[in-house]
């Protein structure tokens, strides 16, 4: 099994092995332009599912993240290869919970090695992973057979930002 990340605040037991509900499935090739419309359509099956909107751009957020990672260091930027997206409810948890699979057929990586640049070096890029690890409560990659990666995200529930929560409006 792969490396198993838990975000920041994650109290709640989250269950890998659930039964997926509601399960949207689609193939797209590694091409940036079309990282736009499965952000709209991943905010979109969040909100459907329960999360405000705010909570539905993140995890939306977390996946563009995701699948640019997939297109840029799985891929090399090679614009004609396929990616696998799963979206699932999953009901077994005390909230409204999301499961999102992205599977690829790039080179294999070794799951400790994903990591994120260090935050104290301020330039452009390289947060990717960082991001997707404030925003989803699990952060699960591993080798996919034959070949390729496969990364499970899960949200449980809304939170708010800590600055929101201090903002007495």
């Amino acid at each position: 099994m792969g490396a198993v990340r838990q975000g920041p605040c994650r109290r709640r037991a989250i269950a890998m092995s659930s039964e997926p509900v509601n399960q949207v499935r689609i193939q797209m090739r590694s091409d940036p332009r079309l990282l736009a419309g499965v952000r709209e359509l991943v905010a979109a099956v969040a909100h459907r599912l329960g999360f405000d909107q705010l909570t539905s751009s993140q995890i939306a957020l977390a996946v563009d993240e995701a699948l640019a990672n997939v297109i840029c260091h799985g891929y090399e930027r090679c614009c004609h290869k396929p990616i696998w997206i799963s979206i699932d409810e999953l009901k077994d948890q005390p909230e409204h919970a999301i499961r999102i699979v992205i599977e690829d057929e790039a080179r294999t990586v070794d799951a400790d090695c994903i990591r994120s640049r260090d935050l104290d070096d301020v330039r452009p890029g390289g947060l990717g992973v960082h991001i997707i690890h404030e925003i989803m409560d699990t952060v699960q990659y591993e080798p996919r057979e034959p070949a390729g990666m496969r990364l499970t995200l899960i949200r449980v529930g809304n939170r708010r930002p800590a600055s929101a929560k201090d903002d007495p409006a």
